[in-house]
């Protein structure tokens, strides 16, 4: 049975926790406005993009030579992860860690496996399971920039059209509000032109230079920006996780003080009670 000091001890440390975590909460609402403010200008550019390549491509991956729309028999596969470098965001990691191993055990299992972790948290757990990863990318959010992600997804793109995979799939959260995260996996490689059709109505057009030389630019621009909106999409709901998870922990350090304080309260008022009982008997002893 604790004592009123540890219950006071208790009720302070609480305290402190308390406002670490509402400091938390508000500095990821504040980034989480900068996040969503970043994904929103992005996903009408990529609608768009998807659009114009459905409609450049005519729907038909046939008439076109592009090392990135090639099939091949799924013999090699990359798994790009795509996490946070830190935690204190709830499930959010070991949800990403948890689909990712799902697709590695079970819809690719005893294919050839190659795994890339962007954020931190994505190795550590698949490196605890016994996956080796191939590359890291834990810096990248320290400049998260369409520069630097094009790097990264220019370097993925050389492998695939190089023949070293034949099929690269992204695990990574996409952003719905601030409580809610979707798990994805999207096939990045190689791009189903006809999958990605948006719209029934074809537009025929008259190209210039040839529809071939248009979609051999078009395609890999497409694909950057494609893998630009992953690592946002995964950082807004970053965000919105982390400042979720710190809402409901200052709400429980709340609930825990309040009950702590109430027990604190009590043991205080039976301790004052049995000292006048003490005191009372004394003096009648006294008489």
């Amino acid at each position: 049975m604790p004592n009123t000091k540890e219950i006071k001890n208790r009720i302070t440390s609480i305290g402190t926790t308390m406002q670490i975590t509402s400091a938390m909460k508000l500095v990821s609402a504040a980034k989480l406005r900068k996040a969503q403010d970043a994904i929103t200008k992005i996903r009408p550019y990529v609608l768009k993009m998807t659009e114009l390549l459905q409609n450049v491509s005519g729907g038909s991956e046939d008439s076109i030579s592009n090392p990135y729309i090639v099939k091949r028999e799924v013999k090699n596969v990359l798994v790009v992860v795509v996490s946070s470098n830190k935690g204190l965001c709830g499930a959010f990691n070991t949800n990403i860690g948890k689909k990712a191993l799902s697709l590695i055990e079970e819809t690719y299992k005893g294919k050839k496996i190659d795994i890339i972790a962007v954020g931190k948290k994505a190795g550590e757990y698949l490196g605890y399971k016994g996956y080796p990863i191939k590359s890291f990318y834990n810096d990248i959010y320290n400049n998260l920039t369409y520069k630097a992600v094009t790097d990264i997804a220019q370097s993925i793109m050389d492998a695939f059209a190089s023949g070293e995979y034949d099929v690269v799939e992204v695990v990574y959260n996409e952003f719905k509000n601030p409580a809610t995260q979707l798990l994805s996996v999207d096939r990045f490689l190689p791009v189903n032109i006809e999958e990605e059709t948006t719209t029934t109505h074809k537009e025929d057009y008259i190209y210039e230079p040839s529809q071939e030389h248009i979609m051999y630019h078009l395609i890999p621009q497409a694909l950057k920006i494609r893998f630009h909106r992953y690592l946002l999409e995964s950082v807004a709901g970053e965000h919105g996780a982390r400042m979720t998870a710190m809402h409901k922990a200052t709400d429980n350090a709340e609930e825990l003080k309040r009950t702590l304080t109430l027990e604190y309260n009590k043991m205080r008022q039976s301790a004052i009670t049995n000292q006048i009982l003490e005191i009372s008997s004394g003096a009648e002893a006294l008489q």
